[in-house]
């Protein structure tokens, strides 16, 4: 491997982000199935926001332990860019988790767990506009 190549890898796989994908994976896991959970009392557009909140609470407190151990802000300020980042993520989460289930799903003909599967796609996306935005203001040092 030449230097360069060393640069770019260190670069795009840090040690924070590599943890980031370790807790976000696991507070996606905790978004995806609560949804599952709350679809049982609630309609699946209000189950994908409620259950995106249990995932955002399960997010701060993994990333603030476990990935933005530096961070110098105070634990209000990084509540407040904490949910401004999330806010923009569950718009990108609910908007592609809909679109699959209720419009391009249908029209490929897939039915089997269509739901489940566009969900599971919605909370994938704003993986890597999350991060940039935790790392640049809710857990900033």
């Amino acid at each position: 491997m030449t230097r360069a190549h060393a640069v770019v890898r260190r670069t795009f796989v840090s040690k924070s982000f590599l943890l980031f994908l370790l807790t976000g994976g696991f507070a996606a896991a905790v978004n995806w199935g609560s949804r599952i959970v709350y679809n049982r009392w609630m309609p699946y557009s209000a189950a994908i926001v409620v259950a995106y909140i249990t995932g955002m609470v399960t997010a701060f407190v993994l990333a603030k332990l476990f990935v933005f151990t530096k961070s110098t802000q105070s634990a209000g300020r990084s509540v407040f860019f904490f949910t401004l980042v999330n806010l923009v993520a569950v718009v990108q989460t609910w908007a592609v988790s809909v679109c699959l289930a209720y419009y391009l799903f249908p029209r490929m003909g897939m039915t089997w767990h269509a739901r489940d599967i566009a969900h599971a796609v919605g909370v994938a996306v704003p993986v890597f506009t999350s991060y940039v935005g935790h790392k640049r203001w809710s857990f900033r040092h």
